[in-house]
């Protein structure tokens, strides 16, 4: 819980400091901006539920439609007010179901990510809640972040963590590099090397 607070302090101070243009800049998250990576992830701890609720009735209960509606909504808001809004909720104790703690850090960490790249920014991720979140990604837990099959029958291994899993061609490169290509972006896999990228890339699209 510590990690996830700092984690979204750290998304804050990162919001406050973007331009309007940056905040405008297309995610990796196809669908959003960077903004709206941000709301998305306000949304996740500081949206009425029983607004969500109705999103989800009005989207057909499509969750991701519902997801990506509350996501603009919330982006509809100025910067300055959602990162106060992160700040206010950093140490909101929900506890989502099945993913838990490890699935709300994976969370913070890979759209921190989605929001950084395009940006040019530094990850600046920290390799204790990287490994964390790796352990996660290949746990069998983490449920709309990375179906099971995609990880399986691969090997990974982070060049600047002591951490690795599985057994079979070789999916190697930097933590962060790693985590992004197991959640499916595309933009990391430039980062990785070794005979399993090609496969892991298949499962992705």
């Amino acid at each position: 819980m510590g990690m996830i607070a700092d984690e979204r302090r750290r998304l804050a101070d990162l919001v406050e400091s973007l331009s309007s243009e940056q905040l405008r800049t297309r995610s990796l998250c196809e669908a959003w901006t960077v903004k709206e990576v941000v709301g998305h992830l306000v949304a996740a701890v500081a949206g009425s539920n029983g607004a969500a609720l109705l999103l989800l009735v009005r989207s057909g209960f499509n969750i991701h439609r519902a997801n990506a509606r509350l996501a603009a909504q919330m982006a509809a808001r100025p910067a300055g007010e959602l990162a106060a809004m992160l700040r206010a909720n950093a140490e909101n104790p929900f506890r989502p179901p099945i993913v838990g703690y490890p699935g709300q850090l994976t969370d913070l960490q890979v759209h921190g990510q989605d929001i950084r790249r395009p940006l040019g920014l530094p990850h600046d991720l920290q390799p204790e809640r990287l490994r964390v979140s790796l352990d996660f990604l290949v746990g069998g837990r983490a449920v709309g972040f990375v179906p099971k099959r995609r990880p399986a029958g691969l090997r990974f291994e982070a060049t600047d963590l002591d951490w690795s899993w599985g057994s079979g061609p070789l999916v190697r490169g930097a933590g962060e590099a790693v985590m992004l290509a197991l959640t499916g972006r595309h933009a990391a896999f430039a980062d990785l090397s070794g005979e399993g990228v090609a496969e892991l890339l298949s499962r992705t699209k």
